[in-house]
């Protein structure tokens, strides 16, 4: 197979095609030729040394997410078949022509979604679910938070969040990225570059039920004062920092949650348990109710390109890597 390699920490230009061999397939793994490859955020902190994989998974191939057909199936493997086509989540090695991954982290790919906007889905609806859903006990009718509203995550969430009967609201960096969240759902998307967030909520007496947070830091004040008793703030990544100062008689009285998982390195039992709830929750609102948002899609050579374009963070939704094999 061909595959992106990390020849060495550091930037863009460090990621290089080179042959590799795959290794052999466990009896719960399936076989996938790689159609398309999701680019994330934890590629580049990957990339530049500071987000080890986990045991089993590839040191030095990035990559979480990938589409294709299937082309052989492990012993134990039941619900899937060599022709299939899907969508996985995987632990790392995505950015490659082919991928082994546990059959249990697959899903069908939705209704209206083409084999290569598929890319663009597990990790970010798998995410998502976890901590909104699952860790954050979202319900019908409550509000969220999502900061970085305009990020592969923000756009997921707001569509599910609004899908499943709750108010999203948002904040992102340009007035731009402001307006397209209001087109995809957001009642209220706020710009943090000329706006303070708390400040705007509060003008318009809005409390959070839950605040889904990848900056940390200096949010994490503001933050707990937007949520409403027995809200949850829910942490996903620490991009301003992972220390704060926390009011924990704010906590107390409040009866506040502060909570957050990483996805990347739990059990595949557990990412099972969340492909399901995908399958049963979500998939059925494809696509009138949920769409893929992708930006930008490159050809895998230019994976480099592809996270340069993430680092600007000038995007909108998603950046894929299309194989050569499709």
């Amino acid at each position: 197979m061909k595959a992106v390699i990390i020849t060495g920490k550091g930037g863009p230009d460090v990621l290089k095609i080179r042959e590799r061999n795959l290794p052999p397939l466990l009896s719960n793994e399936v076989k996938i030729n790689v159609a398309a490859a999701g680019v994330n955020r934890p590629d580049i902190a990957q990339r530049k040394g500071n987000y080890p994989a986990p045991v089993g998974a590839p040191e030095d191939i990035p990559g979480l997410e990938v589409s294709g057909t299937i082309t052989a199936i492990g012993e134990e493997v039941k619900n899937w078949e060599v022709g299939d086509q899907v969508c996985a989540l995987l632990a790392g090695g995505g950015y490659a022509t082919e991928v082994h991954v546990p059959a249990e982290q697959c899903l069908v790919i939705p209704e209206g979604i083409t084999l290569e906007e598929a890319a663009s889905l597990p990790e970010t609806f798998f995410t998502v679910w976890n901590n909104v859903f699952d860790i954050g006990k979202f319900k019908a009718g409550e509000q969220v938070l999502i900061h970085g509203g305009s990020s592969g995550i923000g756009v997921t969430a707001i569509q599910m969040i609004k899908a499943m009967g709750g108010r999203a609201y948002v904040t992102a960096g340009t007035d731009e990225k402001c307006e397209f969240c209001k087109r995809l759902g957001a009642n209220l998307a706020i710009n943090y570059q000329t706006h303070d967030f708390e400040q705007v909520l509060q003008d318009n007496d809005v409390k959070m039920d839950i605040i889904l947070d990848m900056i940390g830091a200096s949010y994490t004040p503001k933050n707990l004062k937007l949520l409403k008793p027995l809200g949850r703030l829910v942490m996903i990544n620490t991009m301003g920092g992972k220390e704060s100062t926390v009011d924990l008689l704010r906590v107390m009285v409040k009866r506040l949650t502060i909570t957050g998982s990483t996805l990347r390195p739990q059990a595949v039992a557990y990412k099972a348990r969340i492909a399901k709830a995908l399958m049963a929750e979500i998939w059925p609102l494809f696509p009138d109710k949920i769409k893929p948002v992708i930006f930008k899609v490159f050809h895998l050579e230019q994976a480099g390109k592809a996270h340069a374009l993430m680092e600007s963070s000038t995007h909108i939704g998603k950046i894929l890597l299309r194989c050569e094999n499709y």
